[in-house]
């Protein structure tokens, strides 16, 4: 029998579900701890500051029906200087209970008592989770489990299949016959790994470790990129999932650095857009799961681990694959999906996960949004803005 729970088709998803708070409901939202506090000491209400593409909007009501927990999903914007900066500095702790942030920052944000490690005999589908996923970069410090995997996936390059045929190597980006055709996205925690993934792929620069550069072979990849502006090659630096989806939907580019919710997005438009499997290797990513110190503080730290455990019960994975294209690095993802999805939806779920797990089976650079010369990475990046 088909359980009752709802899966929103793929279509479904709304702008919201991908753009980040407007600044006047974050405002209201920040300004008001302790109001939030009182609505936690009830213990039903779990406040979720995430990437926006972990939101999966009216579908989280499910939670108050499987675990009796509301979920209420904030979308932090995915940077990750001013998230740590809101965390140990501001008043997100006093805010939120959860993120879900990009891998890196974990250590600093432990060390500064700003999260506290997980306790996975509290989560009893944990041995569901896959090991690899669980040796992932940045999660333990100590012992300690000071993050848990959320989602993982490995981002490439999106095309227009229909202008450029098959690619495979970031040096499409490169390629000067596509000057103003091209994109990466503004930000270092994605360009400056796809750009250096390229170099030791194809160049044979002198790099070890793409996603942890040492000073001069970060030189190295910002001189070729900022080269590359100063001569016209990228039509922009794009910001933000909208303009992502924009630049391709517009038909701006033939060809960009991207995330792979955008090609399934351009598909549903009707643009024959494509993921490259490139040869020099993905750039792997995992969006972890933190546990805010304030909510152990408010009493939630059984509520918190409740909701991970729910995560990696196979509805919210199923969720994450038909609409973006994510894996919950979980087996009951397609267990849960072969019980309560009718078959099409099944084979789906089962065909995003094979195809995450392919891409793991390859060359694969972990991002690292804190690389041990994080502070001048910021220096550089700034340098080619004002290129």
């Amino acid at each position: 029998m088909k359980r009752s729970g709802r899966l929103t088709p793929p279509g479904a998803f709304s702008r919201r579900q991908f753009s980040a708070m407007s600044l006047g409901g974050l405002a209201a939202f920040a300004a008001s701890p302790l109001m939030m506090r009182a609505a936690h000491a009830a213990g039903t209400e779990i406040a979720f500051w995430g990437t926006g593409t972990l939101d999966i909007g009216d579908a989280w009501a499910q939670t108050q029906s499987d675990i009796g927990l509301s979920v209420n999903f904030t979308d932090n914007g995915n940077d990750p200087g001013p998230i740590v900066a809101r965390l140990v500095a501001g008043n997100a702790n006093a805010v939120y209970d959860l993120s879900g942030l990009q891998g890196g920052a974990e250590k600093e944000l432990a060390k500064q008592g700003a999260i506290v490690p997980w306790d996975t005999s509290k989560i009893a589908n944990w041995d569901k989770v896959w090991q690899w996923a669980k040796d992932i970069p940045y999660l333990t410090d100590n012992g300690q489990q000071i993050g848990i995997p959320c989602v993982v996936n490995a981002d490439s390059i999106i095309y227009r299949k229909d202008k450029l045929g098959l690619v495979d190597s970031y040096g499409v980006i490169f390629d000067p016959k596509l000057k103003g055709r091209v994109a990466m996205e503004d930000a270092w925690i994605n360009s400056a790994i796809f750009a250096a993934i390229y170099l030791k792929g194809a160049e044979n620069a002198p790099i070890n470790d793409p996603g942890n550069l040492t000073e001069d072979e970060l030189g190295l990849v910002m001189e070729f990129l900022i080269k590359h502006k100063r001569d016209g090659q990228f039509r922009t630096f794009w910001n933000g999932w909208e303009q992502g989806v924009q630049l391709v939907a517009d038909e701006e580019v033939d060809a960009m650095t991207g995330w792979e919710p955008i090609v399934l997005e351009g598909q549903r438009r009707g643009l024959d857009v494509a993921y490259a499997e490139p040869v020099e290797g993905y750039e792997g990513w995992g969006n972890n799961l933190l546990l805010h110190k304030g909510a152990v503080d408010r009493g939630l730290g059984d509520a918190a681990h409740q909701l991970a455990n729910w995560i990696y019960d196979g509805f919210y994975g199923a969720q994450l694959a038909l609409s973006r294209g994510y894996v919950v690095p979980s087996d009951k993802n397609t267990e849960w999906a072969a019980g309560n999805l009718e078959t099409a939806g099944a084979d789906q779920v089962k065909s995003v996960v094979d195809h995450v797990a392919k891409k793991f089976s390859g060359k694969v650079y972990w991002q690292n949004t804190r690389p041990d010369n994080f502070q001048l990475y910021e220096e550089w990046w700034q340098k080619l803005r004002n290129s």
